[in-house]
């Protein structure tokens, strides 16, 4: 009789080892697919984590967050190398855009209030530096091809 429950208790060990093992895999395939968020530095510290990016300058005392579910994936596959453009040429769209971005955020009757929710703060006399323009642009080639929208007349490309 011993014998057998040797057996049962093996039975059960061996049961428990599968069990503890699909546990630890369950375990290990929710933390790698948890969500998490891009943080963007000026020193260009980039950890992939959901649909959040943000940017920030302790120096100059400004923060931008981009929250926009699907941008993380469009930048990635779509976004045209850090460089491709100077700075200068990000500035300049940077200010034509977000000029008519955010004269539509304040005419909620003429342009839907869901895609222009807040203005943005982009003030042309700040150096943001290439990181933060480079991001910016992005994200308005991005809202502009994803809403079908158009902010200055020509189609955005990233």
């Amino acid at each position: 009789m011993s014998n057998q429950m040797v057996f049962l208790y093996l039975l059960k060990f061996k049961t428990m080892k599968k069990v503890l093992f699909f546990i630890l895999v369950f375990v290990l395939l929710i933390h790698c697919a948890s969500p998490k968020n891009i943080t963007i530095t000026d020193k260009f510290d980039l950890s992939n984590v959901s649909d959040t990016i943000k940017i920030s300058n302790e120096d100059l005392e400004y923060e931008v967050v981009i929250i926009d579910t699907g941008f993380n994936s469009w930048f990635y596959g779509n976004a045209r190398p850090r460089g491709y453009y100077s700075q200068s040429y990000l500035e300049a769209r940077n200010r034509a855009w977000v000029i008519t971005y955010n004269q539509r955020a304040m005419q909620p009757m003429n342009f839907n209030p869901n895609l222009y929710m807040m203005s943005i703060d982009y003030q042309s006399n700040i150096d943001y530096g290439y990181e933060v323009n480079y991001m910016i642009f992005n994200y308005l080639v991005y809202f502009q091809q994803v809403n079908k929208q158009n902010l200055d007349g020509f189609i955005a490309r990233p």
